[in-house]
């Protein structure tokens, strides 16, 4: 997403409820990788997770909220995005993450366990009547997993399939990509481990892996993914603390990214408020947690690697900033480089 100005541009989306500024447009420096804010707009009430839309002139977001609604933001100013219509209800509350396939925005909504499928119109504005699939099941964690939560919705590299990530219900939720109907069709599930709290969900880029955080236990459990079958099977799994931190009570991992050469992968560690680094088999299911580093602040909601891989972007949701990272090759450590200042930071999004 390159500005007015020439360069690539971040979008940050913060907690408005927290004294969030909405959405954030920072300039990236294509050099150092380095933020400069240049606008906010907080037209969209709680916008915690924002996608690009496909070919770049929209930008989506949730608005989580109890009466969950998500919004197109048109990009014709990438500076500056201004709202497409308004908000529609996603039919679910606490949408928590969103995507865009198969001609639609499809999000997941935390507090009422569902997932919601909106149309996309040729203009990339939002049609107003979801289609609304609700989860089932939940897990023995008291508090936390009385009923399903849906918390991620990721697609597969074949753009056949959909999964769904399940905290509650410690559940992956496969669906069919109906392309033809812009639809979803359920198509399976995958239980994990109870008490786990499943999260969020990367693939490899190799395409035959995924690799699942788990909020509640502190691990990443890798997965043998079969795009032909469209089936999940749970492999191995590998912690996100180092042995005897003492953190494992008070910590919760959020979100995980994978590198594009399929050697490492990196997980935020809310509580130790740290970044983890994992080394991954070329083939297999096997990982390392190689170390943790320092996220720069307290409470690293959102990661985000930038399109070359070089740096890795940390949303520091409690202590309000956005950090960045030098990625060293060879280890897969990042190294801070910078920051800026973002209250109430969930999640970044990078051109």
């Amino acid at each position: 997403m390159d500005g007015a100005g020439g360069g690539r541009r971040a979008y940050i989306g913060s907690y408005t409820s927290a004294g969030g500024r909405g959405i954030t447009t920072a300039a990236v420096d294509p050099d150092t990788g380095a933020l400069t804010v240049l606008h906010h707009t907080d037209a969209v009430p709680d916008p915690s997770y924002l996608v690009p839309g496909p070919g770049g002139g929209m930008l989506y977001a949730v608005s989580e909220t109890e009466d969950g609604r998500a919004a197109a933001l048109s990009l014709a100013d990438p500076d500056r995005p201004s709202p497409a219509g308004a908000p529609v209800s996603v039919e679910g509350a606490g949408p928590a993450h969103l995507t865009c396939a198969a001609g639609q925005l499809i999000t997941a909504n935390y507090t009422s366990g569902s997932v919601s499928s909106l149309p996309l119109r040729p203009d990339g504005t939002l049609g107003a009547q979801p289609a609304v699939l609700s989860h089932s099941g939940r897990g023995p964690v008291r508090g936390r997993q009385e009923g399903p939560h849906a918390h991620a919705v990721v697609a597969d590299a074949s753009w056949r399939w959909l999964l769904a990530v399940d905290l509650g219900a410690d559940t992956v939720w496969v669906y069919r990509l109906d392309h033809a109907a812009a639809a979803l069709r359920p198509h399976g599930r995958t239980p994990l481990r109870p008490g786990s709290g499943p999260r969020h969900l990367a693939f490899h880029p190799r395409g035959d892996r995924a690799y699942v955080v788990n909020e509640l236990v502190s691990t990443v459990v890798c997965c043998r993914w079969d795009r032909a079958s469209g089936v999940l099977e749970p492999a191995g799994e590998a912690g996100t603390l180092p042995a005897g931190s003492g953190a494992e009570g008070g910590n919760h991992p959020s979100e995980l990214v994978v590198s594009a050469d399929g050697r490492w992968a990196w997980a935020a560690n809310r509580g130790h408020d740290s970044i983890a680094v994992l080394a991954l088999e070329p083939h297999g299911a096997g990982m390392e947690l190689v170390t943790t580093v320092p996220c720069g602040g307290h409470w690293p909601r959102d990661l985000a690697l930038d399109p070359a891989g070089r740096r890795l972007y940390a949303a520091n949701e409690r202590s309000g900033d956005v950090t960045w990272f030098d990625i060293d090759p060879d280890t897969g450590v990042p190294h801070r480089a910078g920051s800026i200042q973002a209250p109430a930071a969930t999640c970044v999004v990078l051109g």
